[in-house]
C-alpha cells in the first residue's frame, strides 16, 4: 500500500500531472482544489504527506499550513509548498509558516518526486520499508509474502491490504470507518461489518496453532495491533 498524498492544487493541468506522475511511483493521490475543502478534508482523514500550492481559493495555502501546525494531530505532516513566487523573501515566509520544503514553478517533476520520497522516508520510513516486522509477524512487500515464526501464510488480497495497513501504524487504534477508508478507499460502499468479517478471517490465519492473538479488540473504538505483542521474542 503506497503513501496516501493529498495535491491541494487549483490548477487543473498541473493536478493532472501531478496525479499522473504520483500515481506511477505507487502512491495513494487524492486531490482537492479549494483551500478551504483541504481543510476539511484533513480533519477527516490525514495523509502521509501534503502537496499544498500557495495561492488556493477559499483558503490560502499559508494559513493551511499555519492551522495544519496549531493542530497536534497535523504539527509533524510533512508539506511540500508550490508556488510561483520565487524570491528569497517568500521562499523564507513560506519556511517559516511550518512547511518542510518549498519548490518554485515550473518546477521539475523528477525532483518534485524525489523531495516526496526524500520528506517521506525521513517522516514514515515503514511507509518505504520492503519488510514490515512486529513482534514474530514478517511481511515482505516485494514478494508478497507473509510469515509468522518463520512458517509462510498465505492471506487473501484483502486481509494482506488489512495486515500490511495494521503494520504501517502499530499500536495505533482504528475504527472500522478508518478501517474502511485506509484499505478498501474512500470511493467504496462498503457496510463496516464486513471489517469485521476479515479481522476475523485475518486472525484465524495469524493464530493458527498459536496461543497469543497480535489484534487487539478495543471494545467501542475498533481494532489496532497490540503493542504487547512487538515484545514477543
Amino acid at each position: 500500500m503506497g503513501a496516501r498524498i493529498l495535491v491541494v492544487e487549483d490548477e487543473e493541468a498541473l493536478t493532472t500531472l501531478l496525479r499522473y506522475n504520483l500515481d506511477a511511483e505507487g502512491y495513494d493521490v487524492e486531490t482537492v482544489a479549494r483551500g478551504d475543502e483541504a481543510d476539511t478534508r484533513l480533519k477527516e482523514r490525514i495523509p502521509d504527506l501534503i502537496v499544498l500550492d500557495w495561492m488556493l481559493p477559499g483558503l490560502s495555502g499559508i494559513e493551511l499550513c499555519r492551522r495544519l501546525r496549531a493542530r497536534p494531530e497535523t504539527k509533524q505532516l510533512p508539506i511540500i509548498m508550490l508556488t510561483a513566487r520565487g524570491e528569497e523573501s517568500e521562499r523564507v515566509r513560506g519556511l517559516a509558516t511550518g512547511a518542510d520544503d518549498y519548490i518554485v514553478k515550473p518546477f521539475s517533476v523528477p525532483e518534485l518526486l524525489a523531495r516526496v520520497k526524500g520528506l517521506l522516508r525521513r517522516a514514515s520510513p515503514e511507509r518505504l520499508a520492503t519488510v514490515l516486522t512486529y513482534g514474530d509477524i514478517e511481511l515482505d512487500r516485494d514478494k508478497r509474502r507473509v510469515a509468522r515464526s518463520g512458517q509462510p501464510i498465505d492471506l487473501g488480497p484483502t486481509e494482506y491490504r488489512l495486515l500490511e495497513f495494521f503494520l504501517e501504524h502499530p499500536g495505533r487504534v482504528f475504527s472500522r470507518e478508518q478501517l474502511l477508508d485506509g484499505v478498501w478507499g474512500r470511493d467504496i460502499y462498503i457496510d463496516e461489518r464486513t471489517v469485521d468479517v476479515h479481522i476475523g478471517r485475518l486472525r484465524k490465519l495469524l493464530n493458527f496453532g498459536r496461543d497469543q492473538d497480535p489484534i487487539r479488540t478495543v471494545r467501542g473504538a475498533g481494532y489496532a495491533l497490540d503493542d504487547r505483542f512487538a515484545k514477543v521474542e
